[in-house]
């Protein structure tokens, strides 16, 4: 998977390493183990987050160069400190900086996804035979990049994340900018319309009921501009921890949607780089 690239790896890990925590090595004896560095940890994070897997295994993958307990706690340690959330904000004014975001065309929508273990913010899937699921409520711009973004339990309505995840983007000052926004025909109420007209977005645009079904078949149903959406949402599901989320903590659910966010980010630039500087 491109995520776990070299380039990748240190690009984002280049990217967060000044704002790591400082340790506190005091010890009243000075006998305690070595600190495990930042960056095997963060490389065993990253494990966990594409492959899926538990903690144990991530250290099974990374050769026994972090301990389980010490993978667990690091990433602890650094999603209290709000490092992902800030490497997400980074990523997302980069790529403004570098490629520019278009915002002429946006589009929001949620994906349902798996969540055995529970815990706050999940709930029964309604689409997975009432098995606990979250969900993730994404705003992206014409090019399928996510510039806010809101978390619930798999049964709450698309249409209540709707309101969370236009804050998240209005908190990073895009909202402004936005002169069309795509939505599915199920947010086409009252209450989606209030919210557009509350941060003044001029244009909505929603998908209209499916007509029926000709002597041919089915006819098919335009995406219109809602592919980039679309697609922005099959990028994240490859990503095995968030396909099936096994952590029982919220902060930890949407550290990890930021840490996914910032490295499809990260790979567009670098792409982007190669195709403009091929021998950089």
């Amino acid at each position: 998977m491109r995520a776990l690239d070299p380039d990748v790896v240190d690009a984002v890990y280049t990217a967060i390493e000044p704002s790591l925590p400082v340790p506190d090595d005091d010890h009243p004896l000075g006998c305690h183990n070595p600190r495990i560095s930042d960056r095997v940890c963060f490389e065993g994070i990253l494990t966990r987050l594409v492959v899926g897997c538990s903690w144990e295994t991530a250290e099974q993958l990374i050769r026994y160069a972090a301990s389980d307990t010490t993978l667990r706690a690091r990433n602890n340690e650094w999603v209290a400190a709000g490092i992902f959330d800030a490497l997400a904000d980074e990523a997302i004014a980069a790529y403004d900086r570098i490629i520019e975001l278009d915002l002429s065309e946006c589009s929001i929508d949620g994906s349902q996804h798996k969540a055995p273990c529970g815990g706050p913010g999940t709930g029964p899937n309604p689409t997975d035979r009432g098995r606990s699921g979250w969900k993730w409520s994404l705003l992206a711009d014409r090019n399928g990049i996510p510039i806010g973004w809101a978390t619930d339990g798999a049964n709450r309505h698309d249409v209540i994340l709707f309101e969370p995840t236009l804050a998240a983007g209005h908190q990073r000052g895009l909202i402004v900018d936005i002169d069309t926004l795509h939505l599915d025909r199920g947010y086409d109420n009252g209450r989606v319309r209030g919210h557009v007209a509350d941060y003044r977005i001029d244009d909505l645009v929603c998908a209209k009921k499916r007509t029926a079904a000709t002597a041919h078949g089915k006819l098919p149903v335009p995406l219109g501009m809602r592919w980039p959406i679309e697609r922005t949402n099959s990028w994240l599901s490859n990503y095995g921890q968030l396909r099936r989320n096994t952590d029982r903590r919220i902060e930890l659910r949407l550290a990890q949607l930021a840490l996914a966010i910032a490295l499809i980010i990260t790979i567009k630039l670098i792409d982007w780089r190669n195709r403009w500087s091929p021998t950089h």
